[in-house]
């Protein structure tokens, strides 16, 4: 990604909602839209996903989808400081490739990823964040509340959690 001027427009965050260790159980699964959009340069976003205590502490990083494949000078990794949100609150940290978190750009459609099955109970919101070359960025939050559900409005569709 090369360096743009970015718009953020954040989705709305409802109250966050007590998750118990049942609510957090295999099963659980979030469903992100990316869209189609019809631009003259369309490059696919770099996406992080990940959950948040309310009352703070450590987030947990559940996805980053970035440009696996880029090498040499410029590094794939190195656009990943586009997805500010993600990136402050502790992707700085990450080394990447990490396992079972980290792949590849994903193209228009909608994905669906699993929720851990060890979150402590507790109250957590869902961070979606994802940056575009020439393009935007975009961050939707939602509760950890079984099918909480909340969208974008150009970087990001739908984003859905159903939760058990």
């Amino acid at each position: 990604m090369r360096p743009t001027a970015f718009l953020l427009l954040g989705g709305a965050i409802a109250a966050p909602v007590l998750v118990s260790p049942a609510d957090a159980a295999p099963g659980g699964t979030v469903s992100v839209t990316i869209p189609r959009l019809e631009v003259a340069e369309y490059h696919r976003p770099y996406v992080a996903i990940w959950l948040e205590p309310v009352g703070g502490g450590a987030p947990r990083t559940l996805a980053v989808w970035y440009d696996v494949k880029k090498r040499g000078n410029d590094p794939g990794t190195k656009w990943l400081a586009d997805l500010r949100a993600w990136w402050r609150k502790g992707g700085r940290s990450m080394a990447m490739p990490a396992d079972g978190v980290s792949g590849a750009t994903r193209a228009p459609g909608q994905y669906t990823i699993p929720l851990p099955a060890d979150v402590k109970p507790g109250q957590y919101v869902l961070n979606v964040e994802a940056a575009r070359e020439t393009g935007g960025r975009e961050l939707v939050s939602v509760p950890l509340a079984a099918n909480a559900r909340a969208s974008g409005k150009t970087e990001l569709g739908a984003v859905t959690l159903s939760a058990r």
